[in-house]
């Protein structure tokens, strides 16, 4: 490696700086889903940068999905699945299905995955301490509410718990199953579930791995607006600009915002280590949203 090259790495390190000064410390939450979950690579590198966030002072708190593990499972126990309004109807078959993936496979390759960077992982789901609790979440389908089974709805986040865990040395791992008020489990979003837990412990920042560049700047364009108010959010939701499965993550991030949370980012989990790229660096990736657009600090890129 030639001397360029190690001065260019050293520049990246200093723009990186006032980042790890404003976040050490603070909270960041993280969902992780889509295709990051499923390609090696991209599992890899979103491993590295949590581990990597907790070795430099920040409190990442991980929360996952898990969609594409608890199909393979009901294909192989031959149960179908069904979706109302983008929601899985689950009857309590299928419950038991995605309880054992989300909790037993999948919660538990994440923490393994982690500790083997060196990081030190806690496996939970809102059974665990009543974390999650719950109630049913009912639909609207043809003017009528639906039952869609153990879905739930989130009426409180226990917060003591991941606190405790996450401001030591560990880092949490949470599988998005709720606990309702008999002991049933429910099954629910995971960007709902990580919005939650980012308000209940007023994060600086929350940030949701999806499968898109970000918002983008018009129906027909490519570009991607790359910081946006809550007003703006909902100017483009009435101009039709956004729409489709993008208006339930922003909207999240919105109410996560209203609840306390610093700024809300929706980035491309597909790109090679996009957590490093959007906190470090001073243009960032995606789409972040805030109440408003006030500088980390004078060389951040927010236009």
């Amino acid at each position: 490696m030639n001397l360029e090259n190690q001065i260019k790495k050293a520049e990246i390190l200093i723009e990186a700086l006032p980042y790890i000064q404003k976040l050490y410390g603070k909270t960041v939450v993280i969902k992780y889903g889509g295709n990051a979950m499923i390609n090696d690579e991209l599992k890899n590198s979103v491993m590295e940068d949590i581990t990597l966030l907790k070795y430099i002072g920040m409190n990442p708190v991980l929360v996952h999905g898990g969609g594409p593990d608890i199909n393979k499972a009901l294909q192989a126990f031959d149960i179908k699945s069904r979706f109302i309004n983008g929601l899985r109807v689950t009857d309590s078959q299928t419950m038991e299905v995605a309880q054992m993936v989300l909790v037993g496979k999948t919660n538990k390759e994440i923490v393994s995955m982690l500790n083997g960077k060196g990081g030190k992982a806690i496996g939970l789901c809102g059974i665990d301490g009543k974390l999650i609790e719950c109630e049913q979440y009912k639909t609207e389908l043809d003017g009528k509410m639906t039952d869609i089974g153990y879905v739930g709805n989130i009426i409180k986040i226990n917060s003591k718990v991941l606190e405790l865990i996450s401001k030591d040395e560990y880092i949490p791992v949470v599988a998005p199953i709720g606990v309702g008020s008999d002991g049933e489990s429910y099954n629910i979003n995971a960007d709902t579930v990580a919005g939650e837990i980012a308000a209940a412990l007023k994060a600086e920042k929350l940030m949701l791995l999806t499968d898109v560049e970000g918002v983008k700047a018009s129906k027909e364009g490519d570009s991607i607006i790359p910081a946006l108010t809550a007003d703006e959010v909902h100017e483009l939701i009435d101009s039709k600009i956004i729409d489709g499965g993008m208006i339930p993550k922003v909207l999240g991030c919105v109410d996560a915002l209203e609840k306390g949370v610093g700024r809300t980012h929706i980035l491309d989990g597909r790109i090679p280590h996009c957590i490093l790229l959007e906190i470090f660096t001073n243009k960032g990736i995606g789409t972040m949203i805030m109440k408003e657009k006030k500088l980390y600090h004078k060389n951040e890129a927010l236009y």
